[in-house]
Formats: structure tokens, C-alpha cells, sequence
């Protein structure tokens, strides 16, 4: 799962167009390297914590590593907020909580829907 912190409860304009271009960027190299693809998304108030927004995108990824490594460099090089997102894995079967992956700054290490 990637995350972006938003501004507000439906985000602004250009928060709909990044959800756009993320998913369809992600859904077309994922399923190109064979890794995976964008399994949709939700967008509104943090469960931890209600004042707070986030847009969540959820990807079903078959390599952890790989898949991980793509979606990084997909949003780097097509200059999609890049510096702004986290990254959370959960297993597939019999997942209960995400893990963080990885943060836009040292020192995060929390994550929550």
C-alpha cells in the first residue's frame, strides 16, 4: 500500500489528479515486470488519527523487494510526490496489520490507515 498525507477529508484537485496518474503509472509497470497491480484506493480521515487525511492506493504485489523497488523508482522518474509517500505491506492471506516499508523521512516509523 502507498500513502500520501492530504490537506483535507477529499483532498484538492491536484490530490485527484495524483491519485489518477499514480494508479495508472503503477498498474501499467506492475503488470509489465509481472509483480502485481493496483487493487484501488480510498481517500479521506487517518483511522489513528482523525485529523489527519491520507490517500491510501492498494497494490496486491507478488515480490515484496522487487515490487517495492519499482514503485519508488515509477514515482520518482515520473516526478509523482515522490518525497511525500509511505509504503506498507501486509500478507495477502491472513493479514491483519501493515508493516512500513518505507517513509519519505528518516525517523518514521508509524503507519496507520
Amino acid at each position: 500500500m502507498l500513502q500520501y498525507p492530504l490537506k483535507s477529508v477529499k483532498g484538492n484537485q491536484r490530490d485527484e489528479w495524483l491519485k489518477n496518474k499514480v494508479m495508472e503509472y503503477l498498474n501499467i509497470f506492475l503488470s509489465d515486470a509481472e509483480l502485481g497491480y493496483v487493487d484501488g484506493f480510498d481517500m479521506g480521515k487517518c483511522v489513528s488519527d482523525p485529523y489527519k487525511y491520507v490517500l491510501n492506493i492498494f497494490c496486491v504485489i507478488t515480490d515484496e523487494q522487487r515490487s517495492i523497488a519499482l514503485i519508488k523508482r515509477v514515482l520518482r522518474e515520473h516526478r509523482l510526490d515522490y518525497t511525500r509517500i509511505k509504503i506498507a505491506t501486509m500478507p495477502f492471506e491472513d493479514g491483519e496489520t501493515y508493516t512500513l516499508k518505507y517513509a519519505y523521512k528518516k525517523g518514521v516509523t508509524d503507519f496507520s490507515l
